[in-house]
């Protein structure tokens, strides 16, 4: 299936981790450029080489935290491959923890890093999306907005505020074209989710391995997601092929989350 995606301008945050590297190569393989970001400019330089060979490609080391920096990215990324047509949010997560008892400082550095720089980044780009008639907002988020993940409280509330925004978002651009939507990866087989299993063995006293097999045997389909399975759901959000799926929550995750 051609996705018409060729020449269109994508820009993936996070892109040096299994996510947003999976997203990047989907996208370059349906013909778009590509902006990557991510602070870890060593997993960027990565992705860029291997992008690269496929299409044009623009990498910036971005700390998503910082705020004011937002501007004279998206405006570095402009002048290398041209305005943003599609926005990819994948932000890092953060670390495993209660929700209750955690310092109003960690609550404000993280709702800047994964909220308030989501929504910043947005701002920016929307104005040329509404002038060209066409955009892709695609936000990428956790299975713990629909059921609460236990000892990710962080993750479980900050990320669930992106999808209101994202709906009412939707509401708001869908006259000119533009499409937002969530996108909610299950047990997908990346870093994080490593992290994630190993953190849970070592406070239950089990063996990574256990955690792992416990966890996939909750899944209907038996296994863990690729990082491409996830990525190709998103390259179809940001096809024209996609402009009627708007204002949407679509979940990857091989049925692991039992609610309808």
């Amino acid at each position: 299936m051609d996705l018409n995606l060729q020449n269109k301008v994508a820009l993936v945050l996070g892109a040096g981790g299994g996510l947003g590297g999976a997203i990047a190569d989907a996208l370059a393989a349906e013909g778009a450029k590509v902006a990557l970001a991510d602070i870890n400019k060593e997993a960027l330089d990565a992705v860029q080489e291997r992008v690269g060979a496929r299409t044009a490609t623009a990498a910036v080391q971005w700390d998503l935290g910082d705020l004011d920096s937002i501007p004279g990215h998206v405006a570095a990324i402009g002048e290398q491959l041209g305005p943003v047509d599609v926005l990819v949010n994948v932000t890092g997560g953060p670390p495993p923890t209660p929700v209750a008892g955690q310092d109003r400082m960690t609550w404000s550095r993280y709702f800047d890093a994964m909220v308030l720089s989501v929504i910043g980044i947005t701002d920016a780009v929307l104005p040329g999306m509404r002038e060209r008639g066409w955009g892709r907002v695609i936000t990428s988020t956790s299975s713990g907005v629909i059921a609460p993940i236990p000892n990710l409280g962080l993750s479980n509330a900050l990320r669930s505020s992106l999808v209101g925004w994202s709906k009412t978002l939707a509401r708001e651009v869908g006259p000119y074209g533009i499409t937002s939507n969530i996108v909610i990866p299950g047990r997908i087989a990346t870093g994080r989710i490593t992290q994630l299993d190993e953190a849970k063995a070592s406070r239950e006293g089990r063996t990574a391995a256990d955690v792992s097999a416990e966890s996939v045997a909750s899944i209907p389909v038996g296994r863990y997601g690729t990082p491409a399975e996830y990525a190709d759901m998103i390259a179809f959000l940001a096809s024209p092929r996609a402009g009627y799926i708007s204002g949407s929550t679509i979940r990857v995750d091989g049925g692991l989350i039992a609610s309808v």
